[in-house]
């Protein structure tokens, strides 16, 4: 089994990968395509350097990895983001995958991103071309939300959903780097590296003004119709043995 995971920026996704990555039976890939994107779009990021070195920048190659059967493991699991896949980059390989794709309200995106990188812009945070990928490849929607305010349920329904067994694994996994991360983890990936766990329940959305208002606005209506395609969690899950 090869999932891809399809998310933007500050969705859950690294700790969505710890999670699987954390079973014994998978295998992890931490933004395969970000080299790739990187080159192609022809910006800068955060340890620009350092990921072009550690990291295969033509996305033929990269493709092809994807597609491949697993190593080190009986599955595969993929964090990817959205806005990575440019125009023109390979999507077939994903055909043959588990598709998910991981949703969260803007506004909290927003304000988690503003405080890694300055001037997000709406191709930044990956809402339009998610759509764009789901669009292409359907797959489940599950909304980062229903992960953090129940992650047991979720994660069980989210395993039924794709013929998955659940293992408590997913649950907790040990604080600090893992051997998986991509090179800019020292960078983005503070938070999840203190934690051993999904964090709790979010709080009120972030109240945010002048130009992230704006492009809150942009990203909402992308949001609200993957929402409308989620995964139903059932909370009855929670009591069920491991």
């Amino acid at each position: 089994m090869n999932i891809a995971m399809w998310s933007g920026p500050r969705n859950l996704s690294t700790a969505m990968m710890y999670s699987f990555g954390n079973r014994p039976d998978f295998e992890a890939m931490d933004e395969p395509f970000y080299a790739a994107y990187l080159k192609a779009a022809n910006i800068r990021h955060p340890m620009h350097a350092q990921v072009m070195e550690t990291q295969e920048s033509d996305p033929i190659k990269v493709a092809e990895t994807c597609a491949a059967a697993p190593v080190s493991a009986r599955h595969r699991y993929m964090k990817h983001m959205a806005h990575h896949m440019l125009e023109g980059m390979p999507l077939d390989w994903a055909k043959t995958c588990i598709n998910i794709h991981l949703i969260r309200h803007p506004a909290r995106v927003i304000a988690s991103y503003a405080a890694k990188r300055e001037n997000a812009t709406l191709l930044d945070i990956g809402y339009a071309q998610q759509t764009a990928v789901y669009e292409k490849l359907g797959g489940l929607v599950i909304d980062s939300h229903d992960i953090r305010e129940s992650p047991e349920a979720a994660l069980r329904s989210l395993c039924a959903a794709i013929d998955l067994p659940f293992s408590v694994s997913m649950l907790r996994w040990p604080a600090g780097p893992k051997p998986f991360d991509g090179v800019w983890a020292s960078h983005w990936y503070g938070a999840v590296h203190r934690s051993n766990g999904f964090a709790g329940p979010e709080g009120i959305l972030p109240q945010l003004e002048g130009e992230a208002a704006d492009l809150c606005a942009q990203a909402l209506p992308h949001y609200e119709a993957l929402k409308a395609q989620k995964l139903k969690v059932s909370l009855k899950s929670r009591y069920d043995s491991a």
